[in-house]
């Protein structure tokens, strides 16, 4: 699987097998030979329930097909935008070699709930709250946020049983623009929270999203999960100063 080193050589475990090793299966066969099936096997290899930094990068290209997918159209323009959403998160080298997949992907039927099941059947609940984070940043890439992507990320959401709280937290930073609450919801509390009620949310909220958390899924994937624990720290310094709290 030579040219693929960041997105399959990476290491596979349980995509190998189920629908997502169905879809890269054809996506990887196709770019190789024409012929899917050929250059990679989708049987069912899955020897555990640990999610490699393969696994993750895989289902993320096939959960942004989803999304990519919400409107029943995909245009060049999106292309593009994802193209420098890739190239942000993972470098020139790892977007170009994502992007070639994708496109195999998009030419696909994909049925988001089965491939949403078997991401929730192996991937851990900080990994699936990364992942989420991520669809949140391809569906705003472009500077809008469309209903139809929005609802599919929803979803999806809801199939890796992420809480409602989690999923407003994660979705709130993107809306601070026209929801003036938006750092509570992301700190995953009310307006009307004392003082140090804020403070132990912040400090929760602190502990969940701390980069170490992801450690086993690469470095680009720590990278993003820091911005997100950053986020929390900016919600909380927005409310500190709202409060005049020192």
């Amino acid at each position: 699987m030579a040219g693929f080193g960041k997105w399959i050589g990476g290491g596979l475990g349980w995509a190998f097998g189920g629908p997502i090793g169905a879809l890269v299966g054809f996506a990887v066969g196709s770019l190789f030979d024409g012929n899917s099936g050929q250059a990679f096997n989708s049987q069912d290899r899955s020897t555990g329930r640990t999610t490699t930094e393969g696994d993750f990068k895989i289902s993320l290209l096939v959960m942004i097909a989803c999304v990519m997918k919400a409107d029943g159209k995909v245009q060049k323009a999106e292309l593009n935008v994802v193209k420098k959403f890739l190239v942000t998160n993972f470098g020139e080298e790892g977007a170009l070699e994502a992007l070639q997949i994708l496109k195999s992907l998009l030419e696909q039927q994909i049925d988001e709930r089965e491939v949403a099941m078997q991401i929730n059947s192996y991937m851990n609940y900080s990994a699936k709250m990364q992942l989420v984070h991520f669809l949140f940043d391809v569906a705003l890439s472009d500077g809008e946020m469309h209903q139809s992507e929005l609802s599919v990320i929803e979803r999806i959401s809801s199939v890796f049983g992420i809480s409602q709280a989690d999923f407003e937290s994660l979705k709130a930073p993107y809306f601070k623009q026209t929801d003036t609450n938006w750092a509570y919801k992301a700190l995953e509390t009310e307006p009307t929270a004392s003082d140090e009620e804020v403070k132990k949310a912040y400090r929760r909220m602190a502990m969940k999203y701390h980069p170490d958390k992801v450690n086993n899924l690469g470095d680009d994937v720590k990278k993003s999960a820091t911005e997100k624990f950053r986020v929390i720290n900016e919600a909380y310094e927005s409310i500190k100063k709202s409060r005049g709290i020192v």
